[in-house]
């Protein structure tokens, strides 16, 4: 049963945010939730889409595994997030295979319900548009990131978004392990531990899966700055 907290945090969903009240409610009432373990998979590239995923709380990620075996991080989701929109409107093959980082849970909402609220209401397809362009978006940004800056660069900003606050410090929590993180920055796992150690000028302290930040400005003035002035303070 859909309960108000995770109707809200669907709501607030890149998906739902920017449509009409009785729309959204209309598809979140249409919609299941799905509970999943660690590690279990939630679908695996090549099969048929055939819902919209929002998850509602922990962590999920979308990988692709290579010809050669090896395993690489497309993009890592938590609550409030949705995915899987445009191949689930063409009842597509997934292109990714998705598993739970860690323990959460997710809601599906039926393509084939909310493609029938699209003929019916043509007029939030502008929110599908934008949702998908968002998407789009992010997966450019994160390209340029992996291009333009230094590993510890990289590390900086994840750190940042992981603070609740602008200024001053703070402890974060690592929400996920160092692999997986190292995955989703485009890193080795030994990348990330030479980028961690690097960020101690910066007042950056790791103990286990927690990163202590001195300074928050510091270290946004760090991930900011020129990545040729950063390969000199790294060296």
């Amino acid at each position: 049963m859909m309960t108000e907290r995770n109707a809200d945090i669907a709501r607030g969903s890149l998906l739902l945010k920017s449509m009409p009240e009785e729309i959204s409610d209309a598809l979140l009432k249409g919609a299941t939730t799905r509970t999943a373990g660690r590690g279990e998979t939630l679908f695996l590239q090549g099969e048929t889409a055939h819902v919209i995923h929002v998850v509602l709380d922990g962590w999920v990620k979308l990988y692709r595994i290579s010809p050669n075996g090896n395993e690489a991080i497309v993009n890592v989701f938590t609550r409030g997030s949705s995915f899987g929109e445009a191949v689930a409107f063409r009842h597509g093959e997934y292109p990714v295979s998705a598993e739970a980082v860690t323990d959460c849970t997710l809601l599906q909402i039926s393509a084939a319900s909310f493609i029938t609220m699209m003929k019916e209401r043509p007029e939030i397809c502008v929110s599908v548009l934008s949702a998908t362009f968002q998407h789009l978006h992010a997966l450019v940004a994160q390209i340029e990131q992996i291009k333009a800056q230094t590993g510890a660069q990289r590390v900086a900003e994840f750190l940042l978004d992981l603070c609740n606050q602008e200024s001053g410090s703070c402890v974060v929590t690592l929400p996920y392990d160092k692999v997986l993180i190292a995955g989703r920055l485009g890193m080795k796992p030994e990348s990330l531990s030479r980028a961690f150690s690097k960020l101690r000028p910066q007042g950056v302290r790791i103990a286990k899966n927690h990163a202590a930040i001195e300074d928050i400005e510091l270290l946004r003035d760090y991930a900011d700055e020129d990545p040729a002035s950063a390969w000199n303070k790294a060296l």
